[in-house]
C-alpha cells in the first residue's frame, strides 16, 4: 500500500503536468463512467494530498477523492515534466513506488531497474524528461497518441501532451467542496498540511488517552495520516517502544518523539522517494540501501533475521490484518 509520501509525491507529479491543463476523462473500464463524464472537458485547477488521499479539484467546486488503497496506482505516458526526485523508467505511481533519488551515478536493484529514478516520469510516448538528458525505458512510436489502454483502467485523465491512467483504487469518488472538508476532518494530522506543533499536541492527546496498542494506533489515519506498515514498524523501532503497549501508558516524551520522527522521515520520503529509516550510513551503505529495499530499513521486512542493534530475532506477527515487525529486546 503507498504511503503518505507516495501520494504527496503524486500530487507533485498532478500540479506539474495536469493543474492547468484542460482534461478529456474516460472510464475504459467503465466502473467510473458518470463521473469521467462530469470530469470530461474541464480543468483541473488544484491538487493536494492529505495522508493517503489526493484530491483533484476542477472548475466549478467540483474534486476528485482518489485514494489508491492496497493496489492501486497512476500510470504516466506522453509528455511529463518531472520533478527532479521523481522519476521512473516504468511511470507508475503507487505501491509499486519505493524508490528513487535522483543522482548523477545510477544503483541498479535486483530488479535491473535504477533505484536511483522512481517515481513519476513517463514510460511511453513523447517523453520529455525535464531531470535529465537521460530518457531510458521509453517505448512505443511518437504517433501512437493517445496511448492505448492497458488493463482495468478505472480512469484516464488526458491533456493534449499528457496521459494519466488510475487503476485498482480502493476509492474514485467525486466531492463537494463540504464533502472534501468532511473526509479530511476525519483524519489524523498530517505533518505536510497541518501546523507541525499544533499536530504534535492533537498527535499526543489522542494517543495519551486511548487504552488502543501503540502499534494499531499509528496505523489509524484518523490519529495520524500516511503512517503504513513499513513506517509503523520503523518508527516504533527507532523509539525502543514495544507496539503492544496502550497508548495512554506511552510516556509523554515518547509520543511526542514518534511525531518529530514522522515529520522527519516523511520529508526525507518525499523528497527522495525512499522509505529510508536508517541514519548515519557510510556512502558504501547508503548505496547498498538504494540497491536493495531490504537493505534500508531496521526490521520492516526481517522476520528471523538478527535485529541490527543486539543481535535478537526479528519477530512477525498478525496485527489488525497487517504484518507488525518487531524486536523483542530493543522494544522489550
Amino acid at each position: 500500500m503507498p504511503e503518505g509520501h507516495s501520494v504527496h509525491r503524486i500530487a507533485r507529479q498532478f500540479d506539474r503536468n495536469i493543474v492547468g491543463r484542460v482534461v478529456a476523462a474516460s472510464s475504459p473500464q467503465g466502473r467510473f463512467a458518470e463521473g469521467a463524464e462530469m470530469i470530461d472537458g474541464r480543468a483541473a485547477t488544484a491538487v493536494r494530498a492529505v495522508g493517503k488521499q489526493m484530491f483533484l479539484e476542477f472548475d466549478d467546486d467540483l474534486w476528485l477523492r482518489v485514494h489508491l488503497g492496497m493496489y492501486g496506482a497512476w500510470d504516466f505516458a506522453g509528455e511529463v515534466v518531472a520533478d527532479p526526485t521523481i522519476a521512473s523508467a516504468n511511470g507508475r505511481m503507487g505501491q509499486t513506488n519505493q524508490r528513487g533519488t535522483v543522482i548523477d551515478d545510477p544503483v541498479m536493484d535486483a530488479a535491473g531497474e535504477n533505484s536511483l529514478t522512481s517515481i513519476g516520469a513517463p514510460r511511453r510516448t513523447r517523453v520529455h524528461v525535464r531531470m535529465s538528458e537521460q530518457t531510458t525505458g521509453l517505448a512505443g512510436d511518437e504517433a501512437d497518441w493517445p496511448p492505448p489502454v492497458v488493463g482495468q483502467v478505472r480512469l484516464r485523465l488526458l491533456t493534449d501532451v499528457t496521459c494519466a491512467d488510475l487503476r485498482g483504487p480502493t476509492a474514485c469518488a467525486l466531492q463537494t467542496p463540504d464533502e472534501v472538508s468532511a473526509t479530511i476532518a476525519k483524519l489524523g494530522p498530517d505533518p505536510l498540511v497541518d501546523d507541525v506543533a499544533r499536530g504534535e499536541e492533537e498527535f499526543t492527546a489522542v494517543v495519551r488517552r486511548k487504552p488502543t496498542a501503540i502499534g494499531l494506533l499509528l496505523m489509524d489515519q484518523s490519529v495520524v495520516s500516511g503512517i503504513g506498515n513499513v513506517y509503523r514498524a520503523e518508527l516504533l523501532f527507532r523509539a525502543r517502544q514495544n507496539p503492544h503497549t496502550p497508548g495512554r501508558e506511552v510516556p509523554d516524551d515518547v509520543v511526542r518523539g514518534i511525531w518529530r520522527d514522522w515529520v522527519r522521515l516523511l520529508s526525507i520520503g518525499v523528497e527522495s522517494g525512499q522509505m529510508m529509516t536508517m541514519d548515519d550510513l557510510s556512502p558504501a551503505q547508503w548505496r547498498a540501501a538504494m540497491a536493495r529495499r531490504d537493505d534500508r530499513h531496521w526490521v520492516y521486512h526481517r522476520a528471523g533475521l538478527p535485529c541490527r542493534v543486539c543481535g535478537t530475532s526479528i519477530v512477525v506477527e498478525e496485527a489488525a490484518g497487517r504484518k507488525l515487525y518487531w524486536c523483542p529486546k530493543c522494544q522489550a
